[in-house]
């Protein structure tokens, strides 16, 4: 079993800011992908398609497993089709004007290693830019 990927990103935005930006659909549309619909509720599942390039498209399948409001979201990450688990989670703290944002995707190598998409290092690179690029850009606007 490998560790979790983990990323911490510092946002100069306050802690409201950020969990709306992680739990509104239309909020997430603007750094992440655009959902048709999503709620904060355990049990909700979404859905979307995602890929490197419009010749590898996944469909992603998550399920919300864990919410505390303003502080924790965890949702499951599958892959339509393909075997593997995993959880991903953030968590919102408050650090003096700013809000520190930590991402934990755990079970990343019980994906195919036979579809390079599916490397731990494209995590890496996607969840860097989603986090430390797209979203901090977005919120810090």
């Amino acid at each position: 079993m490998t560790h979790p990927l983990e990323i911490e990103k510092v946002i100069k935005a306050p802690t409201q800011k950020v969990w709306k930006a992680i739990t509104d659909k239309d909020e997430m549309k603007h750094w992440y992908f655009p959902l048709s619909d999503f709620k904060p509720e355990p049990g909700y599942e979404f859905r979307f398609k995602g890929g490197k390039d419009p010749e590898h498209q996944f469909t992603h399948v998550c399920k919300i497993t864990e919410v505390i409001s303003g502080q924790k979201l965890a949702y499951s990450w599958t892959y339509d089709g393909y075997k593997g688990y995993s959880i991903v989670t953030f968590e919102i703290f408050k650090e003096a004007e700013s809000t520190r944002l930590k991402l934990k995707h755990e079970g990343l190598e019980t994906f195919p290693d036979t579809i390079p998409d599916f490397a731990r290092k494209n995590f890496e690179q996607g969840w860097n830019y989603i986090i430390g690029t797209s979203l901090k850009e977005y919120l810090e606007k």
